[in-house]
């Protein structure tokens, strides 16, 4: 058995970003705003750090393809349905996070088994989308604790990340349905 090495660094910060879903979920549900809020930030550093050092040294690797964006998702919407269920998001807005992310991934399974294999390559809106999600939980969470907000900033943050949910989703649709039918079905 080998023991870690240099190029292990990025997966192992993914697989604590994953692991930090639980603290955040336990201190949101205790309602200690300022806590859930320093781990999110943490781990939403920690998605940089990882990155850079994947990309800059070369230290990418499948599984690393693999748990950076779970744990994002986790992260993402494990936050999500707690602040949704605690009547701090609208639960119809968590369900829409859900609903576009299972979409997406339904979408990309589907094309890798009967067009061709994925290249996953999120867009320019969908990443729009992901600051849109990110900016909208740190603004609830802040708000929930330690920084009041004026109700508009949060409403109007609410209404935003739906659009882009809503035209990124319909974008991954389109994308993929066009490449499907430009490229045929799978033949092997």
């Amino acid at each position: 058995m080998r023991g870690p090495k240099a190029k292990d660094i990025p997966n192992l910060i993914s697989a604590m970003r994953l692991l930090a879903v639980l603290p955040v979920v336990y201190l949101l549900v205790e309602e200690q705003f300022g806590w859930a809020l320093l781990i999110f930030a943490l781990a939403g550093a920690s998605d940089g750090v990882d990155g850079f050092l994947a990309k800059h040294y070369g230290w990418q690797t499948p599984l690393g393809g693999i748990l950076d964006p779970l744990a994002d998702k986790a992260l993402l919407i494990s936050c999500y349905l707690v602040l949704g269920a605690m009547g701090l998001l609208p639960i119809w807005l968590a369900l829409a996070v859900l609903l576009r992310d299972l979409v997406i991934v339904s979408g990309g399974v589907l094309y890798h088994y009967l067009v061709e294999d994925v290249q996953a390559s999120p867009t320019r809106l969908s990443k729009l989308n992901t600051v849109l999600q990110i900016l909208l939980v740190v603004l609830v969470i802040a708000e929930a604790g330690p920084m009041p907000l004026p109700a508009y900033v949060i409403d109007l943050l609410v209404w935003a990340t739906l659009s882009s949910i809503v035209a990124s989703g319909v974008q991954y649709v389109w994308i993929w349905s066009s490449m499907a039918r430009e490229r045929g079905w799978r033949r092997d």
